[in-house]
Formats: C-alpha cells, sequence, structure tokens
C-alpha cells in the first residue's frame, strides 16, 4: 500500500515515524512550505518537513491546496491512502486521489470536540479524560466514519505540552493498528452521532487573557490548556505577564480578585473569585521565562499589589 502523510507540528512526528516503520510504503510527506520568520528572515520549516528529509522521504511543499500542479503532483505518486495528522481541511479535488481513501488521527474522542484546538480545550474544560480517534475523513471537519478509538487519561499535571506528546505517541500506535486492519479490510467503520457533537475551535486572542473573577480552578485549567504555549496572560505594572504553572489553593479570602494575598521569598498567591491561585513558572514582559523563586529575587511586588486591569 502506497501511503502519502499529510501533517505539519510535533505532534504529527511520531506518527510519521510510525508509519514510516510499518510494512507499508510511504511515498510522499506533504506539509506547508518554508517560512521567512525572525528579524534575520531565516527560512523556517515545519517539524514535520524536518523529519521527513531525515527518514530520506520526498517532499510535497503544498501552499494551495486548489493548485492543479498540486493535484497533478498527488496523483502521479498513485497513493492508496491519504494519512492526515493534525494538518488542513482538504478540499474534495484532493480526497478523491487515493484510492482506499484518507484517514485522520483527531486529538479526542469524536463526536467530542471537533476543531482545531480539542487538547487544549479539553484541560481549559478541566476534564479528566480525553481520547484518539481514527476516523475516515469526508468534506466537513472531523466528520467522518470513525475507525478506532483509545481513551487517554488527563492527570492533574498534565498541560497542553505533556498531554500533546503522551496523546501523539499513543495515536501513532493507534494509526498504525488502523492501516493494518483497514488494509486486511477488519474494520467496520462507524457513523457519529451528530447530536453528541462539541466543538473545539481555535484558541482566540481575547482567550488566553486571565479573568481574575474566575474561581482558582478554572483559571489554573486555563493556564494549563496554554502552557508551554502560547501562555495564559495577565498584566502587572502595566506590562505583560505571561503564567505557565500555577495551583489553586482551598479557602475563602476577602480581597478583590487579582489581589496579591501571599508574598513570600518563594511564594505568590493571588486571589481569585473563589480561593488563591500560587503562582509557580511565569514571564514578565522583556524578560526570560523564571520559577517563582528566581522571579521574586528582583521583583518589586507585594502583598495588596494587584494583577490585571
Amino acid at each position: 500500500m502506497r501511503i502519502i502523510f499529510m501533517g505539519n507540528p510535533k505532534f504529527s512526528i511520531p506518527s510519521l515515524k510510525a508509519v514510516n516503520h510499518s510494512d507499508f510504503k510511504v511515498v510522499g510527506v506533504m506539509t506547508n512550505p518554508p517560512k521567512n520568520m525572525g528579524r534575520g528572515r531565516f527560512e523556517h520549516h515545519s517539524p514535520v518537513c524536518m523529519t521527513a528529509k531525515e527518514l530520506g522521504i520526498p517532499l510535497i511543499y503544498a501552499d494551495d491546496l486548489q493548485s492543479e500542479d498540486l493535484i497533478a503532483q498527488l496523483e502521479k505518486l498513485k497513493p492508496d491512502l491519504f494519512i492526515i495528522v493534525a494538518y488542513r481541511i482538504l478540499p474534495k479535488k484532493i480526497l478523491g486521489i487515493p484510492s482506499i481513501g484518507s484517514v485522520n488521527l483527531h486529538g479526542s474522542l469524536l463526536p467530542a470536540y471537533r476543531g482545531a484546538a480539542p487538547i487544549q480545550r479539553a484541560i481549559m474544560n478541566g476534564e479528566n479524560e480525553t481520547g484518539l480517534t481514527t476516523f475516515l475523513v469526508k468534506s466537513t471537519v472531523d466528520s467522518g466514519d470513525i475507525l478506532y478509538q483509545q481513551k487517554v487519561n488527563i492527570c492533574p499535571y498534565d498541560n497542553y505540552g505533556t498531554l500533546s506528546k503522551k496523546m501523539s505517541q499513543i495515536g501513532s500506535e493507534l494509526l498504525v493498528k488502523t492501516i493494518i486492519d483497514l488494509y486486511l479490510n477488519k474494520i467496520i467503520p462507524r457513523k457519529q452521532d451528530e447530536f453528541a457533537v462539541t466543538s473545539a475551535p481555535k484558541i482566540h486572542q481575547d482567550e488566553k487573557i486571565i479573568h481574575w473573577n474566575d474561581d482558582a480552578e478554572k483559571i489554573s485549567n486555563l493556564i494549563r490548556g496554554l502552557s508551554p504555549t502560547p501562555g495564559a496572560s495577565t498584566t502587572i505594572e502595566n506590562k505583560s505577564l505571561k503564567i505557565f504553572q500555577a495551583f489553586p489553593e482551598t479557602g475563602e479570602l476577602n480581597s478583590p480578585p487579582g489581589t496579591v494575598i501571599e508574598r513570600k521569598k518563594k511564594k505568590l498567591s493571588i486571589q481569585t473569585g473563589k480561593g488563591g491561585l500560587a503562582i509557580q513558572t511565569l514571564q514578565k514582559e522583556g524578560k526570560k521565562r523564571m520559577e517563582i523563586q528566581e522571579f521574586l529575587q528582583g521583583a518589586d511586588i507585594n502583598t495588596g499589589d494587584r494583577l490585571g486591569n
């Protein structure tokens, strides 16, 4: 079976490696073209691109997915199957190319959390369980028939980075199993329950802002869901302050939300709408990311000061 793999971010890499090391042939990897980034305008390649180069797999750079040249390039490779992991929405012209079809690995238990940010949203919503789904791709987002699913626990200490890494490894194994059983005609696809659909849209800029009127657990989940990137943010002395790790503290406190209620050499706690929040890792605008002890050594912040607008 001839496979074309499609993906961009780090999440896709374990799957690419696992499929490439299977008994099936990866004849090409489709990914975004390199971009010039930074002050020096250095050429930046996607993580999947770099991995494909290391594995010696031919690359297909896709900018315009409607391009006739791109479609001709894909058709020339005579693929049996497209494997899609954290990539873009494909037009019908491309989906019709492989003889068997297209399989997507998605970071949720579909039909829950359809969309671009399923892992982040699950953490932000305080879920203690999520999962992975392989499904047959249709032209509408994340709506195709389910092939296999596997549950994944969300630990209290998991953030987006740790959970994404864990799920990418588990997902790679589920994906290879899916390809093998699909090839052997051992899978009976099942329809998604449209009445159980929930969405996981891309994280918008205003959702990254901490609202101190929320309770400590909700703010902690927001921070976990946005760590290590892009980071949940607040302000201090009219400067941005990103928080990457914090833990809720029990007990009712009497200061207004956003107030520093405890400041010691190794501890900084902030009043929320319910309970306190002990900050562990943060980054002030113009500074490097720091653990709280290092931050407090040079910070002019005291009990009674306020965070946020």
